[in-house]
């Protein structure tokens, strides 16, 4: 009876161990394999073959460890398989995307492009550049912000804060229903408003007052979850020494929250910065330089993006400008994205 509980013992775990390479290896024989099974189907996508490559490691790595290690420390290393998959079907993409844009975006992008407006140049002739729409970008972004940063941090102090009852619950729900609100729909709203009832005209404040309803949301989510994650006992050691709620909350709360506040913040800035539909619907675009966002069309690198890909007729000078754009666009998001993480580390509270 000993011996028979033994051998099962032993034949669910294991007392073998995988060399440290053999997960290169299993990626090198699932790959070969992949190609293989893809030439013999006839399947010509680099996709296919992938995905059967992804499908043969895995299964490939269980039955190895479950034969050396034991069916336990093969679960684990499925596990890990499945995470490893899933993060390189997710970056792949995104690489691949990357990567396409900026190969085709550098063949115009260079300081003439940057310095230029399209002015009199036409579509479909090489030639003319982006400044007129970083400049719309810029400003239409920035008013945007100037509205939505201060209602939703203020939203959200509100109901991390004071909120208790039915004003907050209702605020919580439009909130979250204004998160899944599309943008043309934003769009349509400040155009029925603004632009049809007020008669204030299409222009690149139009533009920003969309773009604000989308931001606003981000920002109180993010922001309320920041704010619940800072210690209680930091405010109650505040309070116990006199000192009004209001200035905890401007002195100790916020502090200690801006890191994650500010991310937050542009991340709800990259939300809206590829914004399309609002902009065609409210800021119609130019060619030519408006440094006024409160008079007169404006153009965005998003609708100049689309301009130049509708308009092209074919030409490839069009597709290259629209392509530079697109890089321009990934840049000015990406540069926000250090500048928050900067400041986030530049503001957090010392550790020591």
């Amino acid at each position: 009876m000993s011996t028979t509980l033994t051998s099962k013992h032993r034949s669910t775990l294991r007392g073998g161990h995988l060399p440290k390479w053999s997960p290169l290896a299993i990626i090198a024989g699932s790959v070969a394999a992949g190609l293989g099974i893809s030439a013999a189907a006839g399947l010509h996508s680099s996709i296919q073959w992938a995905l059967i490559a992804a499908v043969v490691f895995v299964v490939a790595t269980y039955g190895i460890a479950a034969k050396v290690e034991g069916r336990r420390q093969a679960k684990d290393r499925i596990a890990t398989s499945l995470i490893w998959v899933a993060f390189l079907l997710a970056v792949i993409p995104l690489a691949s995307l990357v990567w396409e844009t900026v190969k085709r975006g550098v063949k115009v992008f260079d300081v003439y492009f940057l310095t230029h407006s399209m002015g009199v140049v036409a579509d479909t002739e090489p030639g003319g550049g982006i400044y007129h729409a970083i400049i719309g970008t810029l400003e239409q972004v920035g008013l945007a912000s100037l509205i939505a940063v201060p209602i939703g941090v203020l939203t959200a102090i509100y109901l991390v804060e004071y909120g208790k009852g039915k004003l907050a619950k209702a605020i919580t729900f439009f909130v979250d229903v204004m998160t899944g609100i599309p943008s043309i729909v934003a769009g349509l709203f400040i155009l029925s408003f603004w632009i049809l009832i007020l008669d204030m005209g299409y222009s690149g404040f139009a533009g920003s007052l969309a773009l604000s309803i989308l931001m606003m949301p981000v920002v109180v989510r993010s922001t309320e979850e920041m704010l619940k994650l800072v210690p209680n006992e930091l405010r109650e050691a505040s309070l116990a020494l006199g000192v009004p709620k209001w200035r905890t909350i401007l002195k100790v709360v916020l502090p200690t929250s801006i890191g994650g506040i500010t991310t937050g913040v542009m991340l709800a800035v990259a939300r809206i910065t590829g914004e399309t539909a609002p902009m065609l619907l409210l800021v119609w675009g130019t060619n030519f330089i408006n440094n006024n966002p409160f008079e007169g069309p404006q153009a965005s690198l998003p609708l100049y993006i689309y301009q130049q890909y509708a308009n092209s007729s074919g030409a490839n000078a069009a597709y290259d400008r629209a392509w530079a754009a697109a890089l321009a666009l990934i840049a000015f998001v990406m540069i926000l994205n250090l500048v928050a993480r900067g400041i986030a580390r530049w503001k957090a509270p010392s550790q020591h």
